[in-house]
């Protein structure tokens, strides 16, 4: 298994361009995921200048996405966490095999400050998360209009 860390300031990478990661994306987070133009809208974030974040990949050989986990840095400190890990997803077919574990840990060694993540209560990632060290400190509340 290969491992790749794309920095949004450097741009889109020319093996994994968005649209081929968002399609990962969208099969693989199944019932925890997004619309694909949602995940798209994420990705846009990743590159755009003014914000950013990063990428943590993991492929095979022939270029095969296995993993991939998606932060955004929020631009805030201190009351906010610096960064939030939108998605993470590992293929099916890998899964139960640390590589979820390794994305992880690549993402929070890449991240400089604090990272957020929303996890469902029934997602089964939420163990790991614990394990990694992530808190509940609050109970999530969202208004929308």
């Amino acid at each position: 298994m290969n491992f790749l860390l794309i920095e949004g300031e450097a741009g889109p990478h020319p093996d994994f361009d968005q649209d081929k990661i968002a399609s990962f994306l969208f099969k693989h987070l199944e019932q925890y995921g997004d619309p694909k133009d949602q995940i798209l809208a994420c990705l846009e974030y990743v590159f755009n200048p003014e914000k950013g974040g990063f990428i943590a990949l993991a492929y095979e050989d022939n270029g095969e996405i296995k993993g991939a986990t998606v932060v955004n840095r929020t631009g805030m400190s201190g009351y906010i966490p610096e960064n939030i890990l939108v998605y993470i997803a590992v293929d099916a077919s890998t899964r139960g095999q640390g590589l979820g574990k390794s994305l992880m840990t690549m993402a929070l060694e890449a991240a400089e400050g604090g990272v957020a993540l929303h996890v469902e209560p029934d997602n089964p990632a939420r163990h790991l998360y614990e394990k990694l060290g992530f808190t509940n400190k609050y109970l999530e509340m969202r208004y929308q209009k």
